[in-house]
């Protein structure tokens, strides 16, 4: 009896396939090994699509949105908010998770599969446009970060559009996700941010007794609002985190470490939002007019220039790096969502394993969108400020749309077999959902009938 060729086995596999079983042939023998160290490289190979998911959910227009919420609002309510949003992003996240372990498919194949092309095409349609509309803001955020460093705005979308390209097309799917953990690394840069302010701590403490709203309940409270709760779940996070677990090769063995490695992320991410929000309201907040203050008036030029009269340009210069590496690592993960979305639609090839002439239907619809939202951060006098935080507005929008197929696809029993929701995760995400409506309807409700709120 011939003996197994496991080299020749795979190598007779697509070069997708082949590599992702390379990475899992690797994650079985750190299994095996009693070694410490082994244990130490089993956890951080299965570090990734977690950490990588909240970490660029803190994208450019997110930090852009932190800051400001504490200009404006200060701290009384929106700390609070933060870290409740923690066990909502990490629930919600957690769902996709299980599905690509049990399923080994992409959020956006199962909705084509179990749905049809009508559900799938609107889910698509809606993923495209809340995708193509952050890019933007995550080229505002790398516009105006390297302009405090004097790079003048075509060279610094140049730079960003570049080096997002070369992430995405010279590395397989093992390598792009190390690197983009390194990018990622750098958002840290917010936490120790914070301490230039010299916050009072008992004050931020305070905060989760009171919720008090500076200036009151009024149409730009409920408008901010939605901008934090569109940055800390957006569309974009089911699709990519789901298709990465994908990629990945995420299997019901790994669920432990793929909840831990969401769970971590979800931590870190309200904990840098919380530093930006504290940072800000510390800085720039002034309660004498926080109810007559616009979001006109605390654009983040405006924001970055009360910060450097207070306490210098150093702070001013590494909140800049961080909004910079805050555009790149989302950039970078959007781009990724774009394209797996599309492949798994369409069912073209899918896979950052991929080399680009093998997959270049899978990447270009996700680089298309990189050099469109590119040029449209270059035309004259655009607002962007505002376009930065109504994105996040339209985020929390689009949101119930993508959590109700999210819902529905981890409720079939006949896809997810025992490993369906239980009846409280159920009844947490259909409460989200509707205070998701329940906000973006006041919104519009106070626009059309300002007096409502007494304003």
């Amino acid at each position: 009896m011939s003996n197994f060729d496991i080299n020749a086995k795979l190598n007779e596999l697509p070069i997708d396939m082949r590599r992702r079983a390379i990475d899992r042939l690797e994650i079985a023998r750190l299994r095996r090994s009693k070694r410490g160290i082994a244990k130490l490289m089993l956890f951080l190979a299965l570090l990734g699509p977690g950490i990588l998911v909240m970490i660029a959910d803190n994208d450019a227009g997110g930090v852009i949105t932190y800051a400001q919420s504490g200009s404006i609002f200060g701290i009384g309510f929106f700390i609070p908010l933060l870290v409740l949003m923690i066990p909502v992003a990490y629930m919600v996240q957690e769902m996709t998770v299980r599905m690509a372990a049990v399923t080994r498919r992409g959020h956006a194949e199962m909705i084509w599969r179990r749905y049809g092309s009508f559900w799938g095409a609107f889910s698509l349609a809606d993923l495209l446009i809340a995708n193509s509309l952050t890019l933007v803001t995550e080229f505002i955020g790398i516009t105006f970060g390297l302009a405090v460093f004097g790079v003048p705005p075509v060279a610094a979308v140049a730079a960003g559009a570049a080096f997002i390209t070369t992430i995405t097309l010279t590395m397989r799917y093992h390598t792009w996700e190390r690197a983009s953990l390194i990018v990622a690394f750098i958002n840290l840069i917010f936490i120790p941010l914070v301490l230039f302010a010299h916050p009072d701590w008992s004050l931020v403490a305070s905060t989760f007794l009171t919720w008090h709203i500076n200036g009151g309940f009024r149409p730009l409270f409920i408008y901010i609002l939605l901008a934090n709760l569109g940055t800390t779940i957006a569309p974009w996070m089911l699709f990519f985190q789901q298709s990465s677990e994908v990629d990945k090769g995420t299997v019901l063995e790994d669920l432990k470490s793929g909840r831990r490695d969401t769970l971590i992320g979800a931590v870190v991410m309200s904990v840098v939002a919380i530093s930006i929000m504290v940072f800000a309201g510390t800085l720039v907040f002034n309660p004498g007019i926080s109810a007559n203050v616009t979001t006109a008036a605390y654009d983040l030029g405006n924001i970055l220039s009360v910060v450097a009269s207070k306490v210098g340009m150093l702070p001013v210069k590494l909140f800049a790096i961080g909004l910079v590496d805050a555009g790149l690592i989302s950039a970078i993960a959007l781009t990724a969502s774009t394209s797996w979305a599309v492949g798994e639609a369409f069912r073209w090839p899918k896979s950052i394993n991929l080399p680009f002439m093998e997959g270049r239907k899978f990447y270009i619809p996700g680089l298309v969108a990189v050099f469109i939202a590119a040029g449209i951060v270059l035309i004259p006098h655009l607002p962007l400020s505002f376009l930065n935080i109504t994105v996040q507005v339209i985020a929390s929008i689009f949101m119930p749309a993508a959590l109700l197929f999210l819902l529905l696809l981890v409720n079939d029993k006949e896809i997810m077999g025992p490993h369906v929701n239980r009846r409280w995760e159920n009844a947490a995400i259909i409460a989200i959902m509707i205070v998701l409506i329940s906000m973006s309807g006041l919104y519009g409700i106070s626009l059309v009938f300002p007096h409502i709120l007494g304003v």
